[in-house]
């Protein structure tokens, strides 16, 4: 198979190849028991012939699919003449988590979505050639860092250290703002930390990306409870602060209300993940985090945090381990990737099937699930059809774990503590999404904290447009101030 050469140098594959090269993963027996990265990540040549199928359209249209405006025809080509460092480069002119992105983006609905290839055969694997970019600048010692040349006085505190916030953060320090980054926790990275397994998100890549903004100059100060230990009001007069960005994120679970969702055992996706994420239950037993060790385990929805839940209860001791779903298959959230690997680890799917109850033993422990069968009526509000139960269809489910896992709301403390920030009927702070202003001035708010729960990607494309605003606002007072003394 010959290749044919296209102007500007670069080798491009005949377009006879319609599939995208398949990421290696490590073998699904063994990830039961293991938290290692199950996505191996492309080869040199597997990359490059990957980046070969990308046409380099005139209007890359798979580009207006980013959220943060990655120049994705640009990396493309460059990984495709082997330029892996102009590669890395040029999208850490946008994108400031590369290898984050990489492995939880879901670029199916995204840039992938709108390639032009997709008419006829696999779209380029944009989101595996971005994380191998990424992964191959970590390993050749990346690009220096540093802290910029120009510092303003003005000060900006950035409220969450998750994905919308370490995004503002990054590109405030780098229009030489004085940042600091208040968490409540005390490790950083928000749901990137709590959030998202080891076994797809190896906590050492946040670990990194957090030092490259403390070498821009940014400050971090852990175990700040931003609305209890401080207040918005505070920092913007007695700590002196110009501006505030709000990005805590959606961490408020969402509960079914139904009897015995207080027993033992029962957790909220939010708990468990950050049982085994954060406080490292994942490496018992170096780390002696309660957790329950389950025999079976049943985990409540099937969204992308569904499937993180079941996989992390197999890879706990889950002999069985189901996932409970109202609807059917199609009307699932997960990305389709992680709901094929959880297939390969042995998740059971139970569709059309609604918790009516928990049961509980003498000792206050879940035991089993009391299910229904359902089927589907006409779409309700959120344009699925409607699950409707099937008289005498119920049926035990035994479960020693449950994960309840059926979505999150915006966190309250925030909010409730700072008089004259609009929310709106859902929770969430009512922010312009174009430039996360608020209706109090001088706080911009972006992330989960305005849409409800979203996407990693999402995130950041808010925090981008925010900081954006935030220095135009603090330059359009400095002018003011300017005038005022002539």
């Amino acid at each position: 198979m010959r290749a044919r050469r296209r102007e500007g140098g670069g080798l491009a594959m005949p377009m006879i190849y319609p599939h995208k090269i398949e990421m290696p993963t490590a073998d699904p027996e063994e990830r039961r028991s293991s938290w290692d990265e199950v996505a191996l990540g492309y080869t040199v040549e597997q990359a490059v012939f990957e980046a070969r199928r990308c046409l380099q359209c005139q209007d890359p249209v798979c580009e207006q699919g980013c959220p943060v405006n990655v120049p994705i025809r640009d990396f493309v080509r460059a990984v495709s003449l082997r330029r892996f460092d102009e590669a890395a480069r040029t999208i850490r002119r946008r994108n400031i988590l590369p290898a984050v992105c990489g492995r939880v983006c879901p670029v199916e609905h995204q840039c992938e979505l709108r390639c032009v290839l997709r008419a006829k055969q696999d779209p380029v694997g944009i989101g595996r050639l971005e994380r191998f970019v990424a992964d191959w600048e970590r390993e050749h010692g990346g690009s220096a860092i540093t802290a910029p040349e120009v510092q303003r006085p003005e000060k900006i505190a950035i409220i969450g250290s998750g994905p919308a916030g370490l995004t503002a953060a990054s590109d405030l320090a780098a229009q030489g703002y004085h940042v600091t980054v208040f968490e409540a926790l005390h490790a950083l990275g928000g749901v990137l930390r709590y959030g998202i397994p080891e076994y797809r998100l190896p906590k050492a890549i946040v670990d990194e990306d957090v030092e490259h903004l403390c070498a821009m100059g940014v400050e971090f100060a852990r175990d700040v409870i931003v609305g209890k230990t401080v207040t918005i009001d505070q920092l913007l007069t007695e700590l002196g602060y110009t501006a505030v960005f709000v990005g805590t994120g959606a961490g408020f679970p969402v509960f079914l209300d139904v009897p015995g969702e207080n027993l033992k055992g029962v957790y909220s996706a939010n708990e468990f993940l950050t049982r085994v994420n954060l406080m490292h239950a994942w490496a018992f037993p170096e780390y002696d985090t309660p957790v329950r060790r389950p025999t079976r385990a049943a985990v409540i929805g099937a969204g992308d945090t569904a499937m993180d839940a079941v996989r992390c209860s197999i890879r706990l001791g889950a002999e069985e381990a189901h996932i409970v779903y109202r609807r059917s298959e199609t009307e699932k959230g997960a990305r389709e990737e992680d709901y094929r690997r959880a297939i390969e680890e042995g998740a059971i799917f139970d569709w059309l099937t609604v918790p009516t109850r928990f049961l509980g033993d003498e000792n206050g422990w879940v035991r089993a699930v009391e299910c229904i069968r359902t089927e589907l009526g006409e779409p309700d509000e959120s344009g699925r059809r409607r699950p409707i139960p099937v008289p005498g269809s119920g049926f035990v489910l035994e479960a020693d774990l449950v994960v309840i896992a059926l979505g999150t709301r915006p966190n309250p403390l925030v909010p409730q503590a700072t008089a004259g920030l609009d929310i709106d009927a859902h929770g969430c702070i009512v922010a312009d999404p174009d430039t996360g202003t608020t209706s109090r001035d001088g706080v911009f708010a972006g992330g989960d904290i305005t849409t409800g729960a979203a996407t990693v990607i999402l995130a950041m494309g808010a925090g981008r447009r925010a900081a954006t605003a935030i220095d135009d606002y603090i330059r359009t007072r400095a002018g003011e101030r300017e005038v005022s003394h002539v």
